[in-house]
């Protein structure tokens, strides 16, 4: 992994801890939580506050996380809110840290800048030990506050102020009055500068878990469905209608299609589908040259074209399916036949714009595991397992691609995948040829819009 280290494609984007004031706010929150302290003069946090250094140094790598439930995080700066989150045991997590982390961005910067805040992200289960247990997985929300109490002893000060303005005698409780002042030594004028935390409740009705060999969780959609990657056995227990292994692969094409989470990238709007598709290809063949002894250092897309004459008969499949689709895009050639036991089917697949995009194009990312590209943007623990076993050939040309043509402009990569433009309204009177519409396949009614 250390190829991909270097080239701030693992472990990046973290938030350097080096200085002893911020290491010792770290150690007393790290205390608080755990009852464990570090030792290190410097290390490096995630948005949660988990540091591989520290994970290394505890021989623990959920020391914030125990069970992999109710993650807890410790907040050094708002800066974190930018920062990856590690060993991620849940697609939400990071949302939800971050939207905290926002939403309170202002008394964040405040608390901060005087201590650690330390908290959890809470719901109903605390170990997932069974899979009837993802049911039980409803909603998500946070507590959080300073190592020293910060939040709460304000919040109480803040009662006592209703009450003081509120009742007649609250002049001569000199109990009260005096109980006020203390707080107010700790607390500062929380008229003035208020002393608040916004903890919203986040919905967990669809989600991605690392639990049960990884698990995909739909139940805010038209036919509810769990998608276990490890089979369907793994999951033996779970009360629910549909329960898919990641082998299944015409049922959970069943499923993507019956709720409208996924589109065709031929048809998509605003991209060039073809180049995306070629691009897909490419990785195909550094995958099968890679496993037959091919050199790639310096492979560019011309070399890959070679390379893919060479060993045309050692092409898969899904290769071939891309090809075809390809070929009828921009040649007009025969239309080619891909339903969902086709090898290449998810590979020509990307999700709907819906709230639920990002974790529909992370499953499809697992089904078209050779798509390096997409597997790293949208499923990281899954690329990161699949480059530990991958050829030092293969290793070095998907580090060297994602370094040079996607860390220069992932914004600008990611809308090109990934983005949704607004579909244009037909005029009056209008639409689409029946000659074009009724020419249906496994992605639905396809234009090729020449």
């Amino acid at each position: 992994m250390n190829l991909l280290i270097e080239k701030g494609l693992m472990f990046g984007n973290l938030i350097p801890v080096v200085s002893p004031v911020l290491v010792e706010r770290y150690n007393r929150a790290l205390k608080r939580l755990t009852g464990a302290q570090t030792k290190l003069t410097d290390f490096h946090i995630d948005i949660s506050g988990y540091s591989p250094e520290i994970g290394d140094e505890l021989g623990d790598d959920l020391y914030l996380n125990h069970q992999g439930v109710n993650r807890q995080f410790i907040l050094l700066t708002t800066e974190q809110k930018t920062a990856p989150l590690l060993n991620t045991k849940f697609s939400t997590s990071r949302g939800i840290l971050r939207q905290f982390i926002e939403a309170n961005e202002a008394q964040l910067f405040a608390l901060t800048a005087r201590d650690a805040v330390a908290g959890e992200l809470v719901n109903s289960v605390f170990a997932m030990n069974t899979p009837a247990r993802l049911l039980d997985v409803g909603q998500v929300t946070i507590e959080a506050d300073t190592t020293d109490g910060a939040v709460a002893a304000a919040e109480e000060l803040g009662g006592m102020i209703d009450r003081f303005m509120a009742e007649e005698d609250a002049w001569h409780d000199d109990v009260l009055i005096a109980q006020m002042i203390g707080l107010a030594k700790d607390t500062g004028d929380i008229t003035r500068n208020p002393l608040h935390l916004t903890f919203e409740t986040f919905d967990q009705s669809n989600f991605w878990t690392a639990h049960f060999g990884g698990v995909y969780l739909f139940r805010d959609v038209a036919e509810p469905a769990a998608i276990a990657m490890a089979g369907a056995g793994a999951l033996d227990g779970l009360r629910m209608d549909a329960v898919l292994g990641g082998d299944q692969r015409s049922a959970i094409a069943q499923f993507l299609k019956v709720n409208d989470l996924a589109e065709p990238i031929i048809e998509a709007r605003g991209i060039d589908s073809a180049a995306i598709l070629r691009q897909k290809m490419d990785f195909i063949v550094a995958d099968v040259a890679a496993s037959l002894g091919e050199d790639l250092t310096g492979a560019s897309r011309r070399t890959l074209r070679t390379l893919g004459r060479k060993h045309y008969d050692a092409l898969p499949e899904a290769w071939r399916g891309l090809a075809d689709l390809v070929r009828w895009a921009e040649d007009g050639g025969p239309w080619p036949r891909i339903d969902s036991e086709h090898p290449a089917y998810f590979y020509t697949l990307r999700a709907k714009a819906h709230k639920d995009a990002d974790l529909v194009n992370m499953l499809l990312a697992e089904l078209a595991p050779m798509d390096v590209r997409q597997l790293f943007i949208c499923h990281k623990d899954a690329f990161y397992a699949a480059y530990a076993s991958w050829p030092e050939a293969k290793q070095a040309y998907v580090a060297e691609f994602l370094s040079t043509e996607y860390q220069v402009d992932k914004a600008g990569t990611r809308d090109a995948l990934f983005g949704h433009e607004a579909p244009m309204e037909e005029p009056a009177g209008t639409g689409p040829q029946p000659d074009i519409i009724d020419r249906v396949g496994p992605w639905g009614a396809v234009r090729r819009g020449r």
